[in-house]
């Protein structure tokens, strides 16, 4: 088959490799009909991380079921599903706690199991890892590209808003316009928020804010001051904040524009925090708690997909590039350029 493969930053390739196959009762293998291009991707594309040169890549499935294992009961051949960005078994102490991303049989989709930015996967675990979408939205264009954000971004916006405490009625504030705080601003909106700040830097970007629920945007950069601008039109700070960048300096706008007493939800994928530092005293100061993490996608997908399939919710908005597998270099090449929030790729 083939599947993208890094070889190196900036240069990523569509190379044959191995095909998987059922290797335990509990597999399925998938068709991969949609995925996509993660902002976490760039990190390793810049060399800004660690990647094996040679190694396949993408955590975004979303494709038919070809064949499963013997022990395999939730889905069967010819269905559509999707998957969350890692593997997890279901059934654990994690996985009945909702933390699936801490699933002690976890897994990548990665390595043998073929790199989801490529033609197949292994689903190892099937019945805990693969949500099904029903039949009558199986062939449906509009639906899928709307489900297919809850393998990651919708649902780690999410996990965002539900860390930060956000509730009907509530004041909140989305630091980061990429595909995460924009689905932040659509989750802080399903959960009720009543104002909802948006912080960026692409004036673009915070134009979909606006269209997603963000009842005022704030654009960083140049003379602005963006936790005084914040605080000023939050009367003093949110008590609810979603972190959704992992840079140091968002974290510090985030503590910044928090209420005392209130909650910052972080789920943005830390890097350079370890030499700059969370500012803790600053949560120690005022009483602010820190909830959040790596976002367990698996526990929200089922309720996510009933609202993008009842129509109340779609986070397709967020695509604005499509490019097929051949083209894939020129998908990653224009997220690194900010030319695209999200890429969607046709494999």
């Amino acid at each position: 088959m083939r599947a993208a493969i890094f070889r190196g930053p900036g240069e990523i390739r569509v190379e044959d490799v191995p095909r998987p196959s059922i290797e335990a009762p509990t597999d399925a293998i998938v068709r991969v009909t949609h995925t996509a291009i993660c902002g976490s991707d760039l990190w390793f594309y810049r060399g800004q991380s660690d990647r094996d040169d040679g190694s396949r890549v993408g955590h975004e499935p979303m494709g038919v079921v070809e064949a499963v294992g013997d022990e395999v009961r939730s889905v069967e051949p010819g269905d559509r599903v999707f998957a969350p960005f890692v593997v997890s078994c279901g059934h654990c102490e994690f996985c009945r706690r909702g933390l699936h991303t801490s699933c002690v049989n976890g897994d990548s989709w990665g390595g043998d199991n073929g790199g989801a930015q490529g033609e197949y996967v292994r689903s190892p675990h099937a019945d805990g890892t693969l949500v099904r979408v029903p039949d009558r939205h199986a062939d449906d264009e509009d639906a899928l590209e709307a489900v297919l954000p809850l393998t990651d971004v919708m649902g780690t916006g999410h996990h965002a808003a539900v860390s930060a405490g956000v509730g009907a009625g509530d004041t909140c504030v989305v630091i980061g316009d990429g595909a995460v705080g924009l689905c932040g601003v659509l989750a802080a909106r399903r959960l009720g928020a009543s104002r909802i700040v948006a912080v960026g830097h692409h004036p673009d970007r915070l134009e979909l804010a606006e269209s997603f629920g963000a009842t005022e945007t704030v654009l960083g950069g140049g003379d602005t001051d963006v936790v005084d601008r914040v605080t000023e039109l939050t009367y003093g700070g949110a008590e609810h904040v979603l972190e959704c960048v992992g840079a140091a300096s968002a974290m510090e706008q985030a503590v910044g524009v928090c209420r005392p007493g209130g909650t910052v939800g972080y789920v943005g994928v830390p890097h350079g925090v370890e030499d700059a530092g969370i500012p803790i005293f600053d949560f120690f100061g005022d009483n602010i708690s820190l909830r959040g993490g790596v976002a367990p996608v698996r526990a929200y997908a089922e309720d996510l997909l009933a609202d993008v399939l009842g129509g109340t919710l779609d986070p397709s908005p967020i695509f604005t590039k499509r490019v097929s597998l051949d083209d894939i270099a020129e998908g990653y090449r224009a997220m690194d350029d900010r030319a695209a929030i999200k890429v969607l790729v046709e494999p």
